[in-house]
Parts: C-alpha cells; structure tokens; sequence
C-alpha cells in the first residue's frame, strides 16, 4: 500500500469539515471565518449582511439562496485571495462605484485558486464578477444585473476575466451593465450556455487566445459576439437574435473556428470581418440581417463552406478585383435569393453564384450613385454582367451553391412562428 500517498491524501482532504451556522447580526459571518477551519461551510441565516468580506483561507458560504450581503456602496462586497473557496447561494449588492478598483460583487485575486461561484444573485454592482488573475474559476448559474444609472459605457462588466487561465464561465443570466462577459489578455477561457440582454456587446474578446465561445444566446444587444486582436477561438453553436450592429465580429482575429452559429435579425451585419485572416467559416446561420457578410481591410484565406445565407438586404459585401471561391470539394452556401436550378438532383446548383456585381462596387464607394439605381443604364448593365459573367470586376463566386439550407442545430434555440 503506498502509505505516503494515502497521508498526503488525507491531509488534502477536509475529512472532518464542519457545519456552521451563522446567526443574522452585524459581524457574525467575520466572527465565524475566524473559528472556522479550513474546509468547513458557512450557512447563513436568512436576512441582509451589512458588511464586506475577505475570504483567505478555503471554506463554502452558502447564503441557502435566503441571504443577502450588502456592500453598502463601498469597494467589492466579496474578495477573495485565498484557494478553494465556494460562494452560493446568495445575493450580492451594493459595491462601490470605482472602475480602477473594479469594485465588483465578488472578486477573484490572483491569490484565488480554483474558485466557485455558482447559483448566487448579483445586482446593481458596478462589476458583476471579476476573475482577476485567479486560475481555474468556475462562474456558473448566477443571475447578474448590472446598473442602469449610467451610460452603457460608463458601467461595468457582468463578468470580467483578466489573466486567468483556465476560468470557466457558464450557464449564467447576464442583462445590463456594458458587456456580458469582457476578457483581456488571457487564455484557455470557455464562456458556454450563457444568456445576454440589454448590453453593449455580449461577449468581448480582447488578446485571448486558444478558448472557447459555444452555445451562448445573445438577444437585443448592440453586438453579439466580439473577438478581437485573437488568435486560435472556437464560436461555435451559439445564437444571436436582434443584436444592433453586429452578430459577429472578427477584428484582427485569425486561425478561428466559426462554425453552427445562428445569426438573426442584426440590423447592419450578420457577420463583419476586419483585417481578419485565415479563419474557417462552416455551417452558420445568417438570416434577416442588412449585410450577410461584410469583408474588409485586408481579410483572406478564409474559409466559407455550407452556410446560409438567408433573406439579407446584401449578401455579401467584398470588393476585390480577383475571384474568391466559396466552396470547396463540390459544396459550397446556400443562398436564398439564387434563382437557382439542379436538374440532375444531387442538390448542387448547376450554375454558379456571383452574389455581387459592378454595380455594387459602385454603390459600396460612392452612395451618392443610389439615385442612379432605377435608371435605364443601370439595369441595362446589370442585365448585361448576368448574362455576360466575364464582364463582372471580381468577387465571390460559389461554384457549387447548395439547394437546400442546411440547419445548425442552434436554430432550434431561435422562436420562431407555428
């Protein structure tokens, strides 16, 4: 038997952690830390705490989702500095108002290893939850409301993650406040099945490589999902409906994954890419939007196969003197408004689209030229490049449209009528 292994085991482990329960007067939950030992629980009596908490050593405190501790407006309400703590079941209010203290519902240090915060209620703090700098935290199940006191820019973020490998973000309810989940320089992040409303952008992604973004739902937001000066992320599976500018947005973002996404309703563009190179674009959604798909500044070697594009005033917007090809092995997009025919039935379009054409081109530079767009010149031209492909200026072309859209399975997140 190996004996050393077995008593460092049972060193590690809080075999013998205690219970306790916390009256509700002023200082008990400070009185009880200091007798409690290390892996012990704290339940809290029913009620509002007034006061603010330093957590340094790793103990659980289970609010039962009855208790209430209030910050009284002063700093974070909640740090914790030291590893293998636990917060649930409470709600959090009443953090200070400064944004270079992050002053938050509950902070995470550096000092913090492995952190939980699951299943607790955070309103009205300036930050809802902020990682900074602990690794491996978990922020799961929590509702979070930020404050609605100021402009969207002059709050503070659901929940923010600064240098802190490894954290865990999932499962939560995010409205107000500016940005649902804001990262910068950090790495090895999964954000999963959060829910975002009433923010800036939902998810905002700033020099954070090699993580994850999958199964989120953003609704009503000025943006949805913002990466950024990023390399190596996974989008994936996640949905958003109603976003304002954006559903997605790559800028400076390359060597990515963007893939089973459904985008809805944006009103300026499912999808815009700026100076952002050599990403994989595969089985997404875009639907309803005022621009499908915007290229800009330089984005190439992208990868765009089996995605629909669906009912958007423009497709595609991509000036270029050259042909790119979106398909790839036979398959290529569907697009809802390629009159399109397939008379050996392999579900492959027998001739190819080009969604943009000269005049496009035109528009796209000089707006002024859309007085000219019911003139008989243009329409003539426009005739003339169907039938005559080889006087089109370059562009997308998909040699082998799909017939039929194929559905990522995030769609069925999206209400729909009937």
């Amino acid at each position: 038997m190996r004996w050393p292994l077995l008593i460092a085991t049972l060193i590690a482990s809080p075999l013998w952690a205690a219970d306790w329960d916390v009256p509700n007067r002023a200082g008990a939950i400070s009185e009880t830390l200091a007798q409690a030992a290390d892996g012990d629980t704290l339940r809290l009596a029913p009620g509002i705490y007034a006061e603010t908490l330093v957590l340094s050593r790793p103990v659980t405190l289970d609010g039962m989702g009855r208790a209430t501790i209030d910050g009284q407006g002063t700093g974070s309400v909640i740090t914790v500095t030291g590893p293998g703590v636990t917060l649930r079941g409470l709600t959090v209010i009443g953090s200070g108002s400064d944004h270079d203290g992050i002053d938050s519902g509950i902070q995470l240090t550096k000092t913090a290893r492995a952190p939980v915060v699951e299943n607790n209620v955070l309103i009205g703090n300036l930050y809802g939850v902020d990682i900074h700098g602990a690794k491996d935290a978990l922020v799961k199940g929590n509702r979070i409301e930020g404050r609605q006191d100021r402009r969207m820019n002059a709050r503070g973020n659901g929940v923010y993650v600064w240098n802190a490998p490894g954290a865990v973000v999932e499962g939560n309810d995010i409205q107000y406040g500016r940005d649902g989940i804001f990262v910068n320089s950090s790495r090895r992040n999964l954000f999963r099945d959060n829910l975002f409303r009433d923010l800036r952008f939902a998810v905002h992604y700033m020099y954070a490589d090699n993580s994850e973004v999958s199964g989120n739902v953003s609704i009503g937001n000025d943006l949805g999902y913002a990466v950024m000066f990023t390399s190596r992320v996974k989008v994936v599976d996640n949905v958003s409906i109603g976003d304002r500018e954006h559903g997605v947005m790559l800028n400076y973002a390359n060597d990515s994954v963007i893939s089973g996404n459904v985008v809805k309703g944006a009103k300026e563009k499912c999808t815009f890419l700026y100076n952002a190179n050599k990403n994989e674009f595969t089985n997404n959604w875009f639907e309803g939007c005022g621009i499908g798909i915007h290229f800009t500044a330089g984005s190439e070697r992208n990868r765009i196969v089996g995605n629909a594009f669906v009912g958007n005033r423009t497709q595609v917007k991509y000036v270029s003197t050259r042909w790119v090809e979106w398909s790839e092995d036979g398959r290529g997009n569907y697009w809802s408004d390629f009159a399109a025919y397939d008379v050996n039935g392999d579900g492959i379009a027998d001739a190819p689209y080009r969604p943009n054409d000269s005049m496009d081109h035109v528009l796209w530079t000089q707006p002024a030229a859309k007085l000219l767009l019911g003139s008989p010149a243009v329409q003539l031209l426009r005739w003339s490049q169907s039938a005559f492909p080889a006087l089109l200026p370059g562009g997308v072309i998909d040699s082998n449209a799909l017939i039929k859209a194929p559905e990522p399975s995030a769609l069925k997140k999206v209400p729909h009528d009937g």
